[in-house]
């Protein structure tokens, strides 16, 4: 996988995060909106059912009133019929006034019919008075003589002993309730549909003219009947999916449906358009973040990482003249400064073997074995920044700090090598260049040990361990804690086959708890590959609870002097020589 590929997906790694908020956001309006939808549209409809309750009390009243006039007591057709014809005037919503006797004959109504001329016997109102003996709400009725849709209200007409002697009624028009009921609807998108005891539509708004008297639905009743008053999601009349309130109403007209009705994708098109825009945002910005990362990635680290190769190549070919030249001030450029020095080092070596290969094989072997060795170290240098790249993009800390941490340390190291001609350098410097920038802080730094010369893979192996020993100790461990101690000491031992030894031993007292990591991290690898596979050495890492201490053995060669002593450290002591 390539370093862009690894940034692309850190990228989208990035956008995870407004991915899930944008749909956690999404889910939470729409479930607020749902509620708030099916609240409003629950009591809608619970205000036209006390709007249709006090239109059937309104029509109790006036059945009351008329029940009390002489000429209609007394069911004299002549003086009933003139004064329900008034009264009628003064109630504009009810279409016609009547009044039958038990039988269902009419005595007299405010149309002015004849005695006997029609009978209402079989009209659910007056069965239901007969048999209730008290106020009752009707059912839908296309009136045989005002040719009016009407819904009746009716009472029983008593006479003084307390005897039933008639019933009473009042048709409601219902055009004149379709245009009081609207007014309740506060939403443009809002269905009403009010159905009577038989299931028949009485008002429905819109296309009443269409379904006005015509019978709900059985499998539509059904559903209804069984879940009863509530608020369900499911399709309008008109095939569009709708949050429907069902209630009853309360006093004389409890037998009736009211079901209001909001078009949920109309509830929904702002927040719709809301997620469209949201998604849109976001689109646009994660193409924005991959051709930033695309640019960025080009130009901070393939291009650098491509001249490196290219560098690299050349000197491959034996062109020592060739250089990175790059002048930036960042890893890749200091790294690439050092290369070139190197480089530099060579070609003059190399000039100056070429000024003695006449004086025999050996000087043409010598520049031989130094074209090789540039070849195996810049291979070797460059593998091990492509492994930090790689690996700094994994962990939980940020990419880039852990990367320009690393390649900082290589480059220190790199810089005590070249200074002498990469011949090796004193492992109490490679000590101090870790350590040094810590003294004075918050810990104690102790260094001490023998004076040892190491030869340069040493040189550059121990640099990353104790780059990670030291990075792990600041961030986790007694560097960061006041009044800790960081002890690092060493000794060269040499063994019964005279082959010699360095322990070089890193303790840490005094700071924060450690506990062992559920896993082992890249720090952790690296040193394994450092001190085992680099120098076939042995390490131990032990994460007691007062301090780390690691233990580190590794063989040495012929390669390697032995200078003075013993030079102890400490930060009262730092600017001793041989100090570490």
């Amino acid at each position: 996988m390539t370093l862009t590929t690894r940034i692309l997906l850190l990228v989208l790694l990035a956008l995870a995060p407004a991915l899930a908020i944008q749909g956690y956001n999404e889910h939470a309006l729409r479930t607020f909106r749902d509620e708030a939808v099916r609240a409003d549209t629950l009591t809608t409809a619970r205000a036209v059912a006390e709007d249709l309750a006090q239109v059937a009390e309104g029509a109790r009243q006036a059945l009351d009133f008329v029940a009390r006039d002489p000429s209609v007591r007394a069911m004299a057709p002549s003086g009933c019929s003139a004064y329900l014809r008034e009264v009628a005037l003064d109630n504009p919503q009810l279409a016609i006034f009547s009044l039958s006797k038990p039988d269902g004959d009419v005595v007299c109504n405010s149309l002015g019919s004849e005695v006997g001329s029609y009978s209402v016997g079989e009209r659910l109102y007056h069965r239901r008075v007969m048999g209730k003996d008290a106020f009752v709400m009707g059912s839908y009725v296309r009136g045989s003589v005002s040719g009016k849709d009407t819904l009746h209200f009716a009472r029983p007409l008593r006479d003084a002993a307390g005897r039933t002697i008639g019933v009473l009624a009042a048709a409601l028009d219902l055009k004149w309730l379709d245009g009081r009921l609207r007014r309740d609807l506060r939403q443009p998108s809002t269905t009403l549909t009010i159905a009577d005891t038989d299931g028949t539509i009485v008002v429905r708004y819109p296309d009443g003219d269409i379904r006005v008297g015509s019978a709900v639905p059985r499998e539509r009743m059904r559903i209804l009947l069984d879940r009863g008053e509530g608020v369900r999601v499911a399709e309008g009349f008109d095939g569009r999916e709708r949050v429907l309130a069902n209630v009853h109403p309360p006093g004389p007209a409890s037998a009736a449906w009211v079901t209001v009705g909001r078009d949920r994708d109309v509830a929904f098109a702002d927040v719709d358009a809301a997620s469209r825009r949201g998604l849109v945002l976001i689109g646009l910005g994660a193409a924005l973040a991959f051709v930033a990362a695309l640019l960025a990635g080009r130009f901070f680290i393939r291009r650098p990482f491509d001249r490196l190769l290219r560098a690299a190549a050349a000197w491959q070919t034996g062109d020592l003249a060739a250089r990175i030249g790059m002048t930036r001030g960042d890893e890749f450029g200091r790294l690439g400064l050092k290369l070139d020095a190197m480089a530099a080092t060579l070609q003059r070596r190399e000039g100056e073997l070429r000024d003695e290969i006449a004086h025999g094989r050996a000087m043409q072997d010598r520049q031989v074995m130094l074209l090789h060795e540039l070849n195996h170290r810049v291979k070797n240098t460059l593998a091990t920044v492509q492994a930090l790249a790689r690996q700094s993009t994994r962990g939980g800390e940020a990419p880039g700090v852990r990367l320009e941490g690393r390649i900082l340390a290589l480059s220190k190291t790199h810089d005590l090598l070249t200074r002498d001609d990469w011949s090796g350098a004193p492992l109490h410097e490679v000590v101090e260049g870790e350590l040094g920038p810590y003294r004075g802080g918050l810990a104690n730094i102790v260094a001490e040990g023998p004076d040892v010369d190491l030869p340069a893979r040493h040189v550059l192996a121990l640099g990353m361990t104790l780059h990670e020993l030291t990075t792990n100790a600041a961030k986790h461990g007694a560097l960061s804690g006041e009044g800790a101690e960081v002890r690092v000491t060493w000794r060269v031992v040499t063994g019964e086959t005279g082959r010699r030894r360095l322990y070089l031993e890193w303790v840490e007292s005094g700071g924060p708890t450690v506990s062992e990591p559920t896993r082992k991290g890249f720090g952790s690898r690296l040193i394994a590959a450092s001190v085992e596979r680099e120098l076939d050495g042995r390490y131990t890492l032990d994460f007691a609870s007062d301090g780390l201490r690691c233990t580190i053995e590794i063989p040495l060669g012929h390669g390697y002097a032995m200078m003075s002593p013993l030079h102890p450290a400490s930060d009262s002591e730092k600017g001793a020589p041989g100090t570490a």
